[in-house]
């Protein structure tokens, strides 16, 4: 997974197809599914997957209403597809069925 570097690059991949993850080093929740995201995203290779680090990047947060984590936001071409966003636990499940949705559409 990419890990993002600054705001430009998320203006950067947003043109593209893009799962961005918003993230914490300090987030047990996102730790747990850490170990079954590359099989995500060897699934949906067609998405570059990129780690967004909430703490790093309050602003953005703030600008995509992201008050929980972890939390996703899928972009196609500069168009917000679809967000799984809120404070619950996500299962890698959960994340998989979000994902099969919205790849049909991109």
């Amino acid at each position: 997974m990419k890990k993002l570097e600054n705001e430009q690059q998320f203006a950067d991949y947003k043109q593209g197809k893009v799962v961005f993850m918003f993230t914490a080093t300090w987030c047990p929740d996102c730790r747990v599914i850490e170990p079954d995201l590359p099989q995500l995203e060897e699934k949906y290779d067609d998405f570059d997957f990129v780690s967004v680090d909430r703490d790093q990047f309050i602003d953005l947060c703030a600008q995509h209403d992201i008050m929980g984590i972890p939390s996703f936001l899928v972009y196609s071409n500069d168009e917000l597809l679809g967000s799984y966003i809120g404070k619950e636990r996500k299962s890698i499940e959960q994340i998989d069925q979000f994902l099969s949705e919205l790849a049909s559409e991109a």
